[in-house]
C-alpha cells in the first residue's frame, strides 16, 4: 500500500484551529486510512492508502470540518512527491537546510510564475518549481518580509509552508514503520 502524506495549513497556530494529534489520527484511523501516525503539531500526518489523492483530500477536509468545526487546506502527496520536491530545491547545502518548501495545491501558470519571479525583497530569495515555492531568508520566515497569502493570491493557489527539518522528517517516518510521534 502507497505510503502518503497529508500537509494541513494553519492548524495549532497561535491557538487557532486547535486539533489534538492523538484525536486526528483516531478519526483517520476510522475514515479508513492506515498505519496513520502525525509528526509535530503543525498538521503532518503520514499513512497509508489506496484511495485517489484527490478524495482523501477532500475526506480528511470533511473529517475536521464536522469534527472539529473549522475549514483546512489538505495537500496529499506520496511520499516520492515529497522526496521529488525536496531533492529538487534549487538552493546550496547550506542555503537548502534553512529554507523553506511551499508546497502548492496546483501548478500556477507560467504567466503569473514570470510575473511573480519579478518580485524581490532584501536578503530573501525564492524560486518556483512546478507545485513548490523554494523560499530563503537568512533572517528566517518569521523575519522575512515575504507573505505567503500575498504569493497564493498572485499565483491563484493555495499552499501550505514546511522547513527543512520537517521535510526531513517527513520523509524519513515515510519510509519506515515507526509510530506516533
Amino acid at each position: 500500500m502507497p505510503k502518503l502524506i497529508a500537509l494541513l495549513k494553519g492548524i495549532n497556530v497561535g491557538g487557532h484551529k486547535k486539533v489534538a494529534m492523538a484525536e486526528l489520527r483516531q478519526l483517520l484511523t476510522k475514515e479508513g486510512l492506515k498505519n496513520v501516525q502525525t509528526y509535530i503539531q503543525s498538521g503532518n500526518v503520514i499513512f497509508d492508502s489506496i484511495d485517489d489523492v484527490k478524495k482523501i483530500e477532500d475526506r480528511i477536509q470533511e473529517v475536521i470540518y464536522s469534527h472539529f468545526g473549522f475549514e483546512v487546506l489538505v495537500i496529499v502527496k506520496t511520499r516520492d512527491e515529497i522526496q521529488s520536491v525536496f531533492s529538487a530545491c534549487p538552493f546550496s547545502n547550506e542555503k537548502k537546510e534553512k529554507s523553506y518548501f511551499i508546497i502548492f495545491d496546483k501548478i500556477p501558470s507560467i504567466e503569473l510564475i514570470k510575473e511573480v519571479s519579478k518580485i524581490a525583497y532584501e536578503n530573501e530569495e525564492f524560486v518556483i518549481k512546478e507545485k513548490c515555492l523554494y523560499f530563503y531568508s537568512p533572517l528566517g520566515y518569521g523575519q522575512a518580509k515575504f507573505s505567503l497569502n500575498a504569493f497564493e493570491r498572485k499565483l491563484k493557489v493555495k499552499g501550505t509552508a514546511r522547513n527543512y527539518n520537517t521535510m526531513v522528517k517527513l520523509i524519513a517516518m515515510s519510509a519506515t514503520e515507526e509510530k506516533d510521534h
